[in-house]
Order: C-alpha cells, then structure tokens, then sequence
C-alpha cells in the first residue's frame, strides 16, 4: 500500500515535470489528453482532500489493513522506511494545504502554456 502512495504521489509530481520537460524536448505525448485530465483529476483530489480536512484515503487504508493485520507498528525493510520517510513530515496542515494549493496552480498554468491536444494521433495540423 505504501508503494501504491508513493506510486501517485509520483505521478502528481512528476507528471507535472514531464509536461514542461516534454514539451521543452518535443514528446508529444505529455500533452495527450487521457494523459493532462487523469494529472489534473490526480491534483484536484489531493487539493479538494486538503481543503475539506480530509485523510487521504490511501492513508486511511494502509492503517486499517495494519489494525486488521494485529499489529500497531511494524518493522520495516530499508526501501519501505525510506519511502515512509519521503511520504510523511510532520508540518500544519495550513503547510500541506498550501503547498498543495501552489502545486495545483501550476499544473493548471501549465494547461495554458502548454495545452493538452485533443486531436488523435495523426491528425496534427499538417499531417
């Protein structure tokens, strides 16, 4: 479950990053549709979650399945204590929403300075 959080986190920030990346080396398909709605659902839920004082259901989970399992705390392996330690910091939830806040802003400016296309592959202007 950690790896799934960690996985969506991923896309969230990295998404972001290819789009400009992307766009900057010329991949088109950092700008396909499937692709820019599925990042800018991503981001809106994790802004929405952080507005409404909401746990991240992925959160939620991962200790339901730990309380279900008997066991409060764990041992973990070194890749699953790093991967905690990169998820998880202790700041106010005003930080987090912020944070998120920005994130999502930048992701929808990257919409207008680099739009989705919403034409099928190979039917580009001139092709």
């Amino acid at each position: 479950m950690l790896l799934l959080h960690f996985g969506v986190v991923l896309f969230v920030v990295g998404g972001l990053a290819l789009v400009v990346a992307g766009n900057r080396l010329g991949w088109a398909w950092v700008n396909s549709v499937g692709f820019r709605i599925a990042h800018l659902v991503a981001i809106g839920v994790v802004i929405a979650q952080a507005w409404l004082g909401q746990v991240c259901p992925l959160t939620t989970l991962e200790s339901w399945l730990r309380v279900k399992a008997g066991s409060a705390s764990y041992s973990r392996s070194f890749i699953e204590h790093w991967v905690q330690r990169v998820l998880f910091y202790e700041a106010p939830w005003w930080v987090f929403t912020l944070a998120y806040t920005v994130f999502g802003l930048l992701v929808v400016a990257a919409w207008w300075y680099f739009p989705p296309r919403f034409s099928k592959p190979g039917h580009e202007d001139g092709a």
